[in-house]
């Protein structure tokens, strides 16, 4: 392209105009970013299962995948636009779980019990009810080296009973399990309440829905020892 400019003279002038093109551009190649499985997700094909509440994982008929998001981001100054820059902390939301409410309460009197003991409103003996309820899994979980959070007895007792861990499988079109989300030390934080009504013209059996906090949650293939972390 020739751009015409005029000397003080008023005689035209022909100055070349430059194009720079950068040579370092990404490349792709498009046979390597194939997808290699065409399904869609279907939101009915999953099962989840809470360590801790044995009778809660059959009759669960939702759950969320959390999402996830980077906080503490600044920006670098410049005389012109301001450059975003990631930030160093990841935040993950509340995991919630509904679950069909069986006619005895036993489900929903697990998750009870658990917030029951995490507040321990009744006293201290409650706290070290659930210590001991993790025993099974966390030897060093006992009430008889605790006197209640804050308080040490001959040592301080292990929490693992506090906690507990839970997998959210993902099942392919053919019920076949294929991905697993594992959550890490998850513990409820509020339980929602029950509503009866005897004029209730048609029978909507009662669901309650539970929501949890975490330490973080990782991907694997469905029985496989060792999580993974995708990275483009």
């Amino acid at each position: 392209m020739l751009l015409n400019n005029k000397l003080e003279k008023g005689e035209p002038k022909t100055l070349p105009f430059f194009l720079v093109i950068n040579r370092y551009m990404t490349t792709t190649n498009s046979y390597n970013r194939q997808p290699t499985k065409l399904d869609y997700a279907d939101p009915t094909k999953f099962k989840f299962n809470i360590t801790k509440l044995p009778k809660v994982e059959y009759f669960c008929t939702a759950v969320n995948l959390p999402g996830v998001s980077l906080q503490d981001n600044y920006t670098q100054q410049t005389p012109f636009r301001d450059i975003p820059l990631p930030g160093e902390k990841l935040s993950y939301d509340r995991l919630s779980m509904t679950f069909v409410v069986d006619e005895n309460l036993e489900n929903y009197q697990e998750i009870h019990g658990w917030l029951r003991g995490l507040g321990f409103p009744g006293g201290y003996q409650e706290f070290k009810n659930l210590l001991d309820s993790g025993t099974d899994r966390f030897p060093t979980s006992k009430s008889s080296v605790g006197g209640g959070q804050g308080k040490v007895k001959y040592g301080a007792p292990g929490v693992g009973g506090l906690f507990s861990d839970a997998t959210l499988t993902i099942l392919t079109s053919k019920n076949n399990s294929q991905v697993e989300v594992r959550f890490s030390d998850i513990f409820p934080l509020s339980l929602s309440g029950l509503s009866y009504n005897q004029q209730a013209t048609d029978v909507d059996y009662l669901t309650a829905t539970v929501t949890f906090d975490y330490k973080l949650y990782d991907f694997a293939n469905a029985g496989s020892s060792t999580t993974s972390i995708t990275i483009s």
